[in-house]
């Protein structure tokens, strides 16, 4: 039976913090280990691998940097912190790799674990990978559900990743057979304002009109007339929202708004747009954040079988403190909704489900 052990700790050196991880791991077989850094601790993320690897005996290790971390019930951000956690996998259910910067790499990545074809995978990418757009789909292609999830680095000093090595300029993780068992789903954080819009005419990443009508008079009246009038407001509060085709959850992609033009009643948005796309704009805040957490993991809930062993969970850098409180109030979430477990993560620059790049989602996998 798959079991997990985990640790997470704070201190000024890595060596404490990882001393006290240790101590709080355990003794017990495991054959791979995921490892989670705050970014003030780049510089040591490789000696605090080796020390992992030596004081454990773990052969396998697979994680990244982030400018905050997460175990179960706690956030480090902004503070030198170490996240491990530990799972005995049968030998050929698994397989780490790396090293898959380009197109090209996708095609002779190694995935298969054992004898056993690819399932499913986790991964950690460099978010200063132009090609990550390309690169996520094209590796989702590779594995049988056709799922991956993942975050990318979030870091102001390396970009590094974890892969039994330190890696970093594309995309790295774990590839597991069908023989281990998954739950993932996403939040997205936001609740759409108005219904779905067609984009008529576009240039670029700049929409010019909606539903035949200028773009910036749709947006005004879904936003409502006190934030129409002062369109400085929206700012982090108000976001696009491009539904996904063929999806049975009504997800979306959640993209900035970069720029607004008055004068011409046209909106810029982080993405390219192509006239006959569908277009929504919704909100984020506290309260629609709190509320769409909550449901997902109610969702999460009713579909196990039993308890979560272990658990992975890859949130925004928007969300976290800034939006759920100070008091690690969205791992604590998930704690309330369903239980407690061994579970780390980090906080990213950008998130991977199923075969998509996400930004301001939360992604949790359990595995089962």
């Amino acid at each position: 039976m798959l079991e997990f052990r985990y640790g997470h700790a704070s201190a000024a050196d890595w060596r404490e913090a990882a001393e006290s991880c240790l101590a709080q791991l355990g003794q017990g077989a495991a054959s791979l280990g995921f490892l989670y850094v705050t970014d003030v601790l780049a510089d040591h993320v490789g000696d605090v691998l080796a020390f992992f690897k030596s004081r454990t005996g773990i052969p396998h290790w697979v994680g990244t940097v982030g400018i905050g971390i997460c175990a179960t019930a706690k956030e480090y951000l902004d503070e030198p912190a170490i996240a491990v956690l530990a799972g005995d996998f049968e030998p050929d259910s698994f397989r780490v790799f790396s090293g898959v910067a380009g197109a090209a790499d996708v095609d002779k990545v190694a995935l298969r674990c054992g004898d056993a074809v690819p399932n499913f995978a986790i991964v950690h990418a460099d978010p200063l990978n132009r090609r990550l757009g390309e690169l996520v789909p094209r590796l989702a292609g590779k594995v049988e559900s056709g799922f991956l999830v993942g975050g990318l680095t979030s870091s102001r000093r390396q970009n590094v990743q974890i892969a039994d090595g330190i890696v970093e300029g594309g995309l790295s993780g774990v590839s597991f057979s069908e023989g281990v068992t998954i739950a993932t789903r996403l939040t997205q954080g936001c609740s759409p304002i108005g219904g779905k819009h067609v984009v008529t005419t576009s240039q670029q990443n700049v929409i010019i009109s909606l539903d035949g009508r200028p773009a910036l008079d749709v947006f005004r009246e879904d936003v409502g007339e006190t934030l129409g009038r002062d369109l400085n407001r929206i700012g982090g509060h108000v976001f696009a929202a491009l539904p996904i085709p063929g999806s049975d959850t009504g997800d979306y992609l959640v993209r900035n708004l970069v720029g607004i033009d008055p004068a011409n009643r046209l909106i810029a948005i982080g993405e390219m747009v192509q006239p006959g796309a569908s277009v929504m704009f919704c909100k984020r805040d506290a309260g629609t954040a709190r509320e769409d957490m909550e449901r997902m993991l109610e969702s999460m809930r009713k579909g196990l079988y039993t308890r979560p062993r272990g658990g992975i969970y890859y949130s925004c850098l928007g969300r976290g403190a800034g939006l759920f409180g100070p008091d690690s109030d969205e791992l604590k979430l998930v704690r309330e909704g369903l239980g407690d477990f061994p579970l780390v993560g980090f906080f990213c620059n950008g998130e991977i489900s199923h075969n998509r790049l996400y930004g301001y989602t939360g992604v949790l996998t359990l595995f089962l």
